[in-house]
């Protein structure tokens, strides 16, 4: 196709999160993407990135924000609200990462999520979406959130298959889990704002949230919206008891290492969300949807497009294989395009062409706003041993 416009963008943050959207901007057809710029707080990191994509670094947040048309907000959670915020306030698009937002505590060295209460962290987080979304309200610019599960070729079937039969979801279950997170700001509830379950359980969540919308537009043309949860959380690696053989990352500050959350919809349907740190062998991440006229399996990491087997581990030093399987050597779901499966280019373009032509767009700010309010309502449940506790939906 004739690509109609040029958009320029900016990124902020220089980490792992930057590597996938670099990528997956390479990657946009529908219109010409022009990076303006890269900024970090850390210059050291945004020199190197920089240099490692050969992209301009910008000496200040501002310098970015000015140049583009779109900022992409890939540094750590709790600064999102405010590089959103700038953008949205001169009219620029901000495509946030995951999570959207959150509660960081007081953003001191010695503060301990873990053992903070949990129904402040719920109303900071709830004001900080209100925030972001008044912000969105006064903008030409828009929230596109960075969820790429919405986008992965599996989700997005399933999504034709509930608008075109109509089907009624009953019941979702879904999980993400791996060894432990590539980011070390994670593992610190001040930088993260918590752990497996926004940091992981985001995803699988915000899948299941995005199909009952889905079902909900198809069916009566509003969405099924959350309305309770009830969850627990676990810091397994912190037990006295754990045995540490070097296969988990085990230095989390302050955060869980796995939770799981039991959501209830306006419409009395459920789901069920694990997220974790502890399950070795690759990414684990799938959702399974149950509904009254079809059942559904999603699986989003790892699949089986292809396998291979390698018997001697340095033969396959210079090829990607799949992500944090710990080793090449043997049988693997060797990825062909894990990005593509993923739905990291799929989202990206989404989002261009929104920026580009005003197009609408799946993963937006509402969707975002229930996944944190859902989230952070269960770790208010997990206070309380689980108890149930209503969710405000947006």
């Amino acid at each position: 196709m004739q690509k109609k416009a040029t958009v320029r963008a900016g990124i902020v943050g220089s980490g792992f999160a930057a590597s996938l959207h670099i990528e997956a901007m390479a990657r946009v057809f529908g219109t010409h993407v022009d990076v303006v710029g890269v900024y970090s707080a850390t210059q050291a990191n945004a020199q190197k990135f920089a240099a490692a994509h050969d992209l301009p670094v910008a000496t200040s947040l501002d310098e970015v924000v000015d140049k583009a048309d779109v900022v992409h907000v890939c540094a750590p959670p709790a600064i999102h609200e405010d590089v959103a915020i700038q953008a949205l306030s001169r009219d620029k698009f901000a495509i946030v990462e995951k999570p959207l937002t959150g509660s960081f505590g007081d953003g001191s060295e010695s503060f301990d999520g873990q053992t903070a209460p949990k129904q402040p962290m719920l109303d900071e987080a709830l004001a900080s979406i209100d925030r972001m979304l008044e912000a969105e309200s006064k903008s030409k610019g828009r929230i596109l959130y960075a969820e790429n599960w919405v986008y992965a070729p599996a989700i997005q079937k399933e999504r034709e298959i509930i608008e075109k039969t109509g089907a009624q979801i009953l019941w979702q279950h879904g999980e993400e889990a791996h060894s432990g997170s590539h980011s070390r700001a994670y593992g610190f509830w001040r930088l993260a704002g918590g752990g497996s379950m926004v940091g992981k359980g985001c995803h699988p969540l915000t899948a299941a949230l995005y199909l009952k919308r889905v079902e909900g537009r198809a069916r009566n043309g509003q969405p099924i919206r959350p309305a309770a949860v009830s969850a627990r959380t676990h810091a397994l690696t912190k037990l006295d008891g754990f045995v540490d053989q070097g296969h988990l990352r085990a230095d989390y500050h302050d955060i869980e290492d796995f939770s799981v959350m039991h959501v209830v919809f306006e419409d009395g349907t459920i789901a069920d969300i694990f997220a974790s740190e502890i399950v070795m062998g690759g990414i684990h991440n799938w959702l399974e949807v149950c509904a009254n006229n079809h059942r559904a399996i999603c699986n989003i990491n790892p699949n089986t497009a292809m396998q291979t087997y390698n018997p001697v581990e340095a033969q396959f030093k210079d090829i990607y294989v799949v992500e944090k399987t710990g080793t090449k050597q043997g049988w693997a779901f060797t990825a062909p395009d894990e990005d593509h499966f993923t739905g990291f280019p799929q989202e990206i373009e989404a989002f261009y062409r929104t920026v580009a032509y005003g197009e609408d767009v799946e993963s937006d700010s509402a969707l975002a706003a229930d996944c944190i309010s859902t989230i952070y309502s269960a770790y208010v449940s997990a206070d309380q041993k689980g108890a149930e506790v209503a969710v405000r939906a947006f």
